[in-house]
């Protein structure tokens, strides 16, 4: 399938860019745009099904209604424009942990990617996904120690301790004062029918945490937002930090519509 970029671009804010060289700055302009374009949310599997992966269906939902989705969705679109642009990408998965007591093993259930630009000597993780306000802004460097300022946040690649034959890398994100760890993952490249089990999981579990409540973000010049449950979180540039809790399930879908941009059909219930 050929995507359409031109409403792919219309939808992330950059119809008026003429610039769809395979560059390094097209690419760090398309991974911001991106984040601030499109919100993370998950809820299809709230809902009780797995959301469709394919090109037609992203489109669809991501480019052309007023809807968002998690980290599959999210990064095989990226991934598909990108390669028509003429980017060579090549998809990965993570293991999250973000969040994870001392000891925990988490499934590698996070999808990203290398993305690598002719000419360039360093290829770039690109990853605009990861429903958290560690995410990325702009694709970093694959390159151990490097760090990156993608204003206002910062990150950094480092090795992380691994058993394996692969080098393990660890994505972390400056919290003021300190290096908290996102998430790990190896180069080892993955493919389509691999997300395909790995989305379908997600989504059905039960005990899938998207299963079990709204969790939605966007990030937004000078703002991010995060919604988890009824849980109203924003956090501005400068760290001031507001949080509310939602009264019922018509102001979460009022919340999502007009501070989120998602938009669920009308007479859509949510659980709880």
């Amino acid at each position: 399938m050929t995507l359409d970029l031109d409403a792919y671009f219309a939808r992330i804010g950059r119809e008026g860019s003429k610039d769809r060289r395979p560059t390094a700055e097209v690419l760090r302009s398309v991974h911001r745009a991106h984040m601030l374009g499109i919100p993370f949310e998950n809820l299809e599997p709230l809902l009780g099904s797995a959301p469709s992966l394919a090109l037609p269906d992203l489109e669809e939902k991501l480019v052309r209604s007023e809807r968002g989705g998690y980290c599959y969705e999210h990064n095989t679109l990226l991934a598909a424009v990108l390669t028509q642009l003429g980017f060579r990408v090549t998809l990965l998965t993570a293991r999250v942990v973000v969040g994870a007591a001392p000891g925990d093993v988490r499934p590698r259930t996070h999808m990203l990617m290398q993305v690598d630009v002719e000419g360039e000597p360093t290829p770039w993780l690109a990853d605009v996904g990861f429903g958290s306000h560690g995410a990325l802004l702009e694709p970093i460097p694959l390159v151990v120690d490097t760090e990156l300022l993608d204003t206002p946040r910062r990150h950094r690649l480092v090795h992380a301790p691994h058993d394996g034959p692969l080098e393990m890398w660890e994505l972390q994100a400056d919290k003021g004062g300190y290096w908290e760890p996102q998430y790990e993952f190896t180069l080892e490249p993955f493919e389509a029918p691999d997300y395909d089990v790995i989305n379908w999981h997600i989504a059905t579990n039960p005990r899938s945490p998207f299963r079990q409540a709204v969790y939605a973000q966007r990030t937004l010049p000078g703002l991010h937002r995060a919604l988890s449950g009824r849980t109203l979180v924003e956090t501005a540039d400068d760290g001031t930090v507001e949080e509310r809790e939602l009264s019922d399930s018509a102001e979460v879908l009022r919340v999502l519509a007009e501070d989120f941009g998602v938009r669920l059909p009308e007479g859509t219930v949510l659980p709880g």
